[in-house]
């Protein structure tokens, strides 16, 4: 197995909105695509992960609509599953308005199911004349289970679409850093294409976020009034802050993700092109450098899991951005590759992520920062070490470390933001603002799909 292909594959695609709601829609597409007739019914049940990233982000092509919901409700009218996560590019004004009136009618709901451990979407339509249901689990596009009128479309040998995300995460869970290098220094011609498509992609949106007065702006702002350096850390924050404007604001320009996101793919793609190019670093260790971000972000995820209380952006994308770049400069030096992932870790360890929203441009910028930091420390031999706090005495330690306060030392974390999350859907319904959201348990889906169980 090509576990960098893998990883490309897997975790690196283009997505037109934020990741989770786009999940949501594309596997409500799934199931509207097996039944005909116009669509009644929308129940959809996710688990707090997906709940908690889709709460507040606007989805493109909406006129600033948000959250779940809105964009499961129009994946089932879309019905363009092979579209996977630039299925929001099909929106037109009259689905916008049929999914409203199913909303508005109280025909469409969504429930956090908060037994569900790993990402979880579950969303069951109906019709006058059928039902179906469709189930992703452990990774955006991985299709479990598809029921259409009690007849089951999936197998567990059916390869059409489910993915082989269980299989190469195991193997990259068990792999090294220093394997990893050796990953991105045998990169595949076709593999190296992808990534600059990657490139290409994301400086694209961070062109377009430009026109936007939001944290890019800001930052910008306070360079041109000489409040701040131009330099390198100001320069690559702008330019990633404003692709996560772009993004998080619902702009019809799609991401090229890393580890599933899009956020993580600006910092993990950008941060090393941005810092390659200032130093004049050869296009093809650029690239490779590159590879080993995305590398290192999912290396990160097997172990942090693909939605943390933890920003994936810092302690996932920084990690393998800050990594990257001292990779450009000393190559396979493991003594500093590893001091990178303590510093940008001890840093940004702590940064909690309470969903995808206008605010995640912040942490971005803020990423950008530590990565760079931490890389220029690392160069010059100087960072943590094991003697200090929960940082180990190799990166794999870090990282494990890391991964051991996420799962157990903030447990509570999530739940709590969630617990906030579900006092604002109450505030929302009552003022008027339905948002038809059911926190309370698992959806029952005898209603929609008695014959499916």
């Amino acid at each position: 197995m090509n576990i960098l292909s893998e990883v490309l594959k897997q975790d690196v695609f283009p997505a037109l909105g934020c990741t989770e709601p786009i999940a949501t829609a594309y596997a409500a597409s799934v199931a509207g695509q097996k039944l005909d007739g116009k669509i009644c019914e929308v129940h959809i049940s996710v688990d707090p992960g997906v709940y908690k990233n889709g709460f507040a982000v606007t989805i493109p092509n909406t006129g600033n609509q948000r959250g779940n919901l809105i964009a499961g409700v129009l994946g089932a009218l879309i019905k363009r599953p092979e579209l996977k996560m630039e299925i929001m590019s099909c929106v037109t004004k009259d689905i916008l308005e049929q999914a409203r009136k199913l909303i508005t009618a109280h025909k469409a709901d969504i429930s956090c199911d908060r037994s569900k451990k790993q990402l979880y979407i579950d969303v069951c339509l109906r019709t006058e004349t059928g039902s179906a249901r469709a189930v992703i689990e452990g990774s955006h596009t991985n299709l479990v289970r598809l029921v259409c009128n009690g007849k089951e479309f999936l197998t567990p040998n059916d390869a059409h679409y489910r993915s082989s995300s269980d299989e190469f995460r195991t193997t990259l869970k068990n792999t090294s850093v220093s394997d990893l290098v050796d990953m991105a220094e045998h990169i595949e011609r076709q593999d190296c294409k992808y990534i600059k498509r990657g490139i290409d992609m994301n400086l694209r949106v961070a062109e377009g976020g430009r026109l936007l007065h939001k944290v890019s702006y800001y930052i910008s702002e306070l360079i041109e009034k000489k409040q701040r350096e131009n330099d390198l850390f100001s320069s690559c924050e702008v330019v990633t802050s404003s692709a996560a404007d772009a993004r998080m604001g619902g702009l019809n320009l799609p991401v090229m993700s890393s580890g599933g996101s899009g956020n993580q793919g600006i910092v993990a793609i950008l941060v090393p092109y941005l810092v390659g190019t200032h130093y004049n670093v050869e296009e093809g260790l650029i690239i490779r450098s590159i590879a080993l971000s995305h590398l290192m972000n999912s290396y990160i995820k097997c172990f942090t899991g693909d939605l943390s209380p933890l920003c994936g952006c810092a302690i996932a994308a920084g990690v393998g951005a800050s990594v990257a770049i001292v990779y450009q400069r000393a190559g396979k030096n493991m003594s500093k590759l590893t001091l990178a992932v303590n510093n940008l870790v001890s840093d940004l360890g702590g940064m909690l992520c309470d969903g995808a929203k206008e605010g995640c441009a912040l942490k971005v910028a803020s990423s950008t920062n530590s990565a760079i930091r931490s890389a220029h420390m690392a160069l010059n031999d100087h960072g943590i070490t094991q003697i200090e706090g929960f940082v180990g005495r190799t990166a794999e330690d870090t990282i494990y470390n890391l991964s051991q306060i996420g799962s157990i030392g903030m447990s509570r974390a999530n739940d709590t933001m969630l617990e906030i999350m579900i006092e604002k859907s109450a505030d929302l319904t009552d003022s008027g603002k339905s948002t038809n959201v059911n926190v309370d348990g698992p959806h029952d889906h005898n209603k929609t799909d008695a014959s499916a169980n």
